[in-house]
């Protein structure tokens, strides 16, 4: 076979490098990917300052944060849609736990947090590097699903101050949003609601007539314009004039001393960012129909805070405010995020005095446009309908998310889903089996099921047909015992039992003690246990325990038929003689039932 073309290997270089997307590159998917970029730029430009005061940072490097690591990370990362940047989760968790070391907005203050940046970007680069990124498979569907439902909430809460022409306030939003309406004596500002109201227009019918047109920028030029022509004089909160955001190199320094502390908070905000990270990314994806590989993405959110942190830049995450509408707005590769990073240099370059016209009220529009999308009401109607514990997970998680750190409700929501898969798993079915009758078609069911008349099903009086369903572990064994002992303990119990257990996939060492116990019980009944086609993993857990051996290989039977006919033999001959079931073939050799005479 001949090695491959030099030129074919460099074909692939790019692929390798930063994933199979390049191969979708084209002048129309570059130009869709240039007009959803220019909307996350112009979304990205009131958030990146916003929260960067809101992490005791200027200004700018709120606008830093939304160029290098977005550009790192799409490209490098695992989603096509996510654009990462400064978030209003990681942006409250600097400040919290940094402004106790120094001043926030002081040198000091902004040295900490670029280190404390490169340490969080090593931390998630090592997770991916080290293919820890299986640990996001335990994000449920459910409580990714109510995250993604609070998060909309919150999107709307932090959105409706602008919406209402009131502006920002300090605080939580539920808190600022109230001691606004309070103080607020002329009530909302109508002027905001027409933007709201155009904005909402415009770009609905267009997704509804174009669905292909870049709708989400169009409502935002058109309230825009309106402003500009009619109410140019009104009161209305601006995005305003910005500073030129040109990323600087600088490297941070501190002092050695203070690196182990950071250590310990750079872990905590590791933390944050991943589990925001991942589970934006599964969201999008959710929606797109784009599978994540967990452990490019973490590497790719790794090196863009990595890079950020050298470049002026703090922690950066996937931003769930800018992924879906880059998604709605008809991105169709990570380019998207390149040109919107690359876009916001040169709009604040070029255009800074139009884009200080903008109103808020227009873009929280948008906001509100995307958090109704996410709230998707006809799943919540589903899920009502189909798996009330998922459900209650789902719920869970969306009140966690609106009350408690986004970090902690998807740890709530994650642990909350395990728990009820392990009380599922630890009550594992185990039904009764027989034959629905004695003709040569008959068939073998269930022994709850009735036949056409509505009589129960026979069963042989002296062998139980169990059929095994899960997993028998130490969270299942008890509720095992008590299904075994109860077989047991009744007024004519079936000495024998036949567990069928094709569908026993796992057994750990508490499951294995628990057939040796039954093993022994059923022996001491005069009885014997038998196993119809156990599997290969609990075989090698018998063998390494012992139980073979006690168990014996004779007591292991391939099909049904062959079990029934090594079993046969060893019942009670003169309950066979009285029994009036007959359910299997090898009952035929039996005389006629005797039937007791009844007293003159």
């Amino acid at each position: 076979m001949s090695a491959p073309h030099p030129h074919a290997q460099h074909a692939r270089l790019p692929e390798r490098l930063f994933g199979s997307w390049v191969r979708q590159l084209s002048p129309a998917t570059l130009r869709a990917d240039a007009l959803a970029g220019l909307l996350g730029a112009v979304l990205v430009l009131p958030q990146g300052i916003a929260f960067a005061s809101l992490a005791g940072l200027p200004p700018e490097y709120g606008l830093y944060t939304a160029i290098v690591p977005c550009i790192v990370a799409a490209l490098f990362g695992s989603s096509w849609h996510v654009m990462s940047g400064p978030t209003n989760a990681n942006s409250l968790a600097l400040l919290a736990m940094l402004s106790p070391l120094a001043a926030a907005f002081s040198p000091a203050y902004i040295q900490l947090v670029l280190v404390v940046t490169v340490m969080v970007g090593l931390m998630q680069w090592l997770i991916g590097a080290l293919r820890l990124g299986t640990l996001a498979n335990f994000v449920s569907p459910a409580a990714l699903f109510g995250f993604t439902s609070g998060a909309a909430v919150l999107i709307a809460l932090h959105a409706l101050p602008d919406v209402l022409g009131l502006g920002h306030a300090e605080g939580s939003p539920w808190a600022a949003l109230g001691r606004q309406l309070q103080g607020r004596e002329s009530g909302v500002e109508p002027v905001a609601l027409g933007v709201v109201a155009v904005t909402l227009a415009v770009s609905l019918a267009l997704k509804r007539w174009l669905p292909r047109s870049p709708f989400l920028l169009a409502g935002l030029a058109a309230s825009t314009a309106m402003v500009w022509l009619f109410f140019a004089q009104a009161h209305l909160p601006r995005v305003g004039q910005l500073a030129t955001p040109w990323p600087r190199f600088d490297l941070p320094q501190v002092h050695w001393s203070a690196l182990p502390e950071l250590l310990g908070l750079a872990f905590a905000l590791t933390i944050v960012a991943l589990g925001q990270s991942i589970s934006i990314a599964k969201a999008v994806a959710a929606r797109s129909g784009q599978r994540i590989d967990a452990n490019r993405e973490f590497r790719g959110q790794g090196l863009s805070n990595i890079v950020g942190g050298l470049f002026s830049c703090y922690v950066s995450c996937g931003s769930l405010n800018r992924s879906m509408p880059n998604l709605e707005a008809g991105a169709r590769t990570p380019m998207a995020a390149v040109f919107s990073a690359l876009l916001l240099l040169a709009l604040v370059y070029f255009s800074g005095p139009v884009l200080a016209q903008i109103p808020m009220a227009a873009l929280a529009a948008l906001l509100m446009l995307v958090a109704w999308s996410l709230l998707d009401l006809p799943r919540w109607r589903r899920l009502f309908k189909l798996d009330r514990t998922e459900l209650a997970v789902a719920l869970a998680t969306l009140v966690a998310t609106l009350t408690i750190r986004l970090e902690m409700a998807i740890l709530l929501g994650t642990l909350l889903s395990l728990m009820s898969f392990l009380y599922r798993t630890s009550r594992p079915a185990m039904r009764t089996m027989g034959f629905d009758s004695t003709g040569a078609d008959r068939q073998f069911v269930v022994l709850t099921d009735r036949d056409a008349g509505g009589h129960q099903l026979p069963q042989c009086p002296q062998l139980k047909l169990l059929r095994m369903e899960g997993e028998v572990y130490f969270g299942a064994t008890q509720h095992v015992a008590d299904t075994l002992y109860g077989l047991r303990h009744v007024r004519h119990p079936q000495k024998h039992l036949l567990v069928m257990g094709k569908s026993m996939n796992f057994i750990d060492l508490a499951g294995a003690e628990l057939w040796e116990a039954e093993l022994s019980a059923r022996r001491a009944m005069g009885g014997d246990l038998y196993f119809h086609r156990p599997r290969p993993e609990v075989i090698s857990m018998w063998q390494r325990t012992g139980f073979t051996r006690l168990l014996g290989p004779e007591h292991q039977f391939p099909d049904k038929r062959t079990a029934i006919a090594t079993i046969f033999p060893k019942l009670d001959p003169a309950i066979c003689r009285q029994c009036q079931a007959r359910v299997f073939w090898e009952c035929r050799s039996l005389p006629p039932p005797q039937t007791a005479v009844p007293d003159a």
